[in-house]
């Protein structure tokens, strides 16, 4: 995003591809549901005093596959859930502000369950209600997610026809 204008930032390659702006946006809408979800199971949690004994690591078959399909570069193409499709359009600075915005989220999920174990802690998925995961596993799909996006955001400015200026 460094140094990009609010038409560079929201030039599609295509009309079926999504813009640098749009990654962005999706990342952040997204990280603000799913944060909250595991910050809501590690807070109801904390009283419990699952203290922790691994590092965080995936749950099970299921838990690594739906990791491993996040991660870049995408094998295949995937229907972003309603709650998080991108605004069509969106200022630079403006979704720049909101993505960083959601570290914070991740942060305080990190830092509240930190002597917690997170591989025991379970939450529903905002996405896909019918899944459960551990938080620890929720923190690892983040990142994979959020390394997908980042990278087809890195496409986009790669691409033949991105606007110079």
């Amino acid at each position: 995003m460094d140094g990009l204008t609010d038409e560079q930032a929201n030039w599609q390659p295509s009309p079926a591809s999504w813009s640098i702006a749009q990654c962005l946006d999706h990342l952040a809408r997204g990280s603000v549901l799913y944060a909250a979800a595991l910050r809501d199971a590690v807070t109801r949690t904390k009283a419990a005093g699952k203290l922790r004994r691994d590092p965080v690591r995936p749950g099970g078959w299921l838990s690594g596959y739906f990791i491993r399909t996040m991660e870049p570069p995408p094998k295949q193409k995937m229907r972003a859930p309603k709650k998080i499709v991108p605004a069509s359009r969106i200022g630079a600075r403006e979704v720049l502000d909101a993505f960083l915005r959601t570290d914070e989220n991740v942060r305080a999920v990190v830092h509240e369950g930190a002597h917690l174990d997170l591989n025991r802690i379970r939450f529903k998925n905002p996405f896909f209600g019918f899944l459960y995961f551990t938080v620890g596993t929720g923190l690892l799909i983040m990142a994979a997610h959020n390394r997908r996006h980042l990278w087809q955001a890195e496409q986009v400015r790669q691409s033949a026809g991105f606007p110079s200026h």
